[in-house]
């Protein structure tokens, strides 16, 4: 549920409890509303109160009717909480059909008195005005740092990306695209980090960058090659697997995504290998070992308060941590390094030259530190995993919603059990096609692969549970096969 705006914020006259300067302060009101209806939103507890501007630039172009205003704020909540976000606000006094949906309010006094205030990544005049601009910005404006002069060309038309994700992008000429951190934090930021890193050592599975845009402390957006894809691997797997469930083995049949998985196993081991060269790694000791499985255990405790359905397994998962801890300091041990930190299906994408890796922004709501810190190369190997269950389960769900009725029970449990070799032909096709190059052989650690798995469900059932209930029902079964040992 979105966080609720009390109507006594709304009420507040402007310069009392909206603390905004005399740039933002007529736009603060439009904002509040329209702030927690946003995808990159995060809901925190009580009502959203305030929103204090820690920067804010305008942008113009002579003659133009439109202004881009760009603004880092802090979002309060009456909680306590607060959070930082980027917004990038479209000012026109007429406004165009184009940018109908893209529509924040009305400024309220001020110069703008009664102009539109819209998003402005909808905007391409907009986005052609910051890409221009961020490059020669004077301090305290975002500016646009290239990886080497030059290699932004000109005249490129700018459109969003649709995409359901916690950031936002616009694609120059399907050449760049500009990716902007909607929850921007001081100090350095682990996708600048980790594509700088990758572009300098030649990684031909992952997207090059060209430059970084910043304004003071805060790493605010990545300007990154555009990859032209088929899709990435969600949108491809649900596909294959609901042609699968269908029975039109000719486009798909249960293992026609396997040749797709193994070539993805392999592009993840390649990113991962030149991860451990290009970042410092290092052997896990029994107590940094013990480490991971105390912050396994906490997040566990605290979705089992939010989520109910856990408490029935928390016994039989917290075994399963023990077990990954003996596995790791009795055997050959863990190595830990730079990892990706959130990896599944829709954070690969099929091009022509094969399937790359993107994305490196770690786990939603992550420390910067903790996407740093190295780790075992098998936590993003499970979170693959659980994607390729994920991917059969919402194909088993979208067929029986839409052929319930016409199905008995024998043919759901024939469904069921496809659905099921699906995701088990995918998940071994990556794992093979992972240890042909990766650092490590996953089956050679099966109860840290397994630990890795569940933490990653249990993740899973809190998400679910907070933003799409109807999905919850996935994560809760893996719970219940893992907890069962099967």
């Amino acid at each position: 549920m979105p966080t609720a705006v009390c109507e006594s914020c709304l009420a507040t006259e402007p310069g009392q409890a909206l603390r905004g300067d005399e740039l933002l302060r007529p736009l603060l009101p439009a904002l509040l509303p329209w702030l927690v209806t946003r995808r990159w939103f995060t809901h925190e507890s009580g009502c959203l109160q305030d929103l204090a501007p820690i920067t804010d630039t305008v942008l113009e172009q002579p003659g133009g009717e439109a202004v881009l205003v760009h603004a880092l704020l802090t979002a309060v909540h009456t909680s306590g909480a607060a959070r930082r976000y980027q917004l990038l606000l479209g000012l026109r006094p007429r406004l165009t059909p184009r940018l109908n949906a893209a529509v924040v309010g009305r400024a309220v006094g001020g110069r703008w008195d009664g102009w539109w205030i819209y998003e402005a990544t909808e905007d391409p005049e907009l986005m052609s005005l910051l890409l221009e601009r961020a490059q020669t910005a004077r301090p305290g404006a975002p500016r646009l740092a290239l990886t080497r002069p030059g290699s932004v060309p000109g005249g490129l038309t700018p459109r969003p990306l649709k995409a359901e994700q916690t950031n936002s992008a616009v694609v120059f000429g399907n050449r760049l695209m500009l990716k902007l951190f909607r929850q921007p934090q001081p100090g350095p930021h682990p996708e600048a980090e980790v594509l700088t890193a990758l572009t300098a050592a030649g990684s031909i599975s992952t997207p090059r960058l060209l430059g970084r845009l910043a304004v003071g402390d805060y790493v605010l957006g990545v300007l990154q090659e555009f990859l032209p894809a088929d899709g990435d691997g969600w949108d491809l797997a649900v596909r294959h697997a609901t042609d699968s469930l269908r029975g039109h083995e000719g486009t798909a049949g249960l293992g026609g995504f396997s040749a797709d998985a193994y070539a993805m196993g392999e592009s993840v081991a390649r990113t991962h290998r030149l991860l451990a060269e290009t970042f410092p790694r290092r052997y896990l000791t029994e107590k940094q070992i013990c480490g991971i499985v105390d912050q396994l255990d906490d997040r566990l405790r605290d979705a089992a308060c939010r989520v109910p359905e856990l408490v029935p397994h928390t016994e039989r998962i917290t075994e399963i941590y023990r077990d990954f801890a003996r596995a790791a300091s009795q055997g050959r041990g863990l190595d830990g390094q730079r990892i990706h930190g959130d990896l599944h299906l829709g954070q690969v994408l099929r091009t022509q030259t094969g399937w790359k890796v993107i994305d490196f922004e770690g786990e939603p709501g992550g420390a910067a530190d903790d996407q740093g810190r190295p780790q075992p190369v098998l936590r993003d190997v499970a979170g693959m995993l659980r994607s390729f269950e994920y991917a059969a389960e919402h194909a088993l769900a979208t067929l029986l919603s839409e052929n319930g009725e016409l199905l008995d029970p024998a043919d759901r449990l024939h469904h069921t059990r496809r659905a099921r070799a699906w995701s088990l032909r995918g998940r071994r096709a990556f794992i093979a096609g992972y240890a042909a190059g990766g650092p490590v052989d996953p089956y050679c650690h099966p109860a840290v692969l397994r630990a890795f798995e569940t933490d990653k469900a249990v993740y899973e059932a809190v998400y679910e549970t907070r933003y799409r209930p109807d999905k919850r029902f996935i994560p809760l079964g893996a719970i219940q096969r893992l907890a069962a040992g099967r």
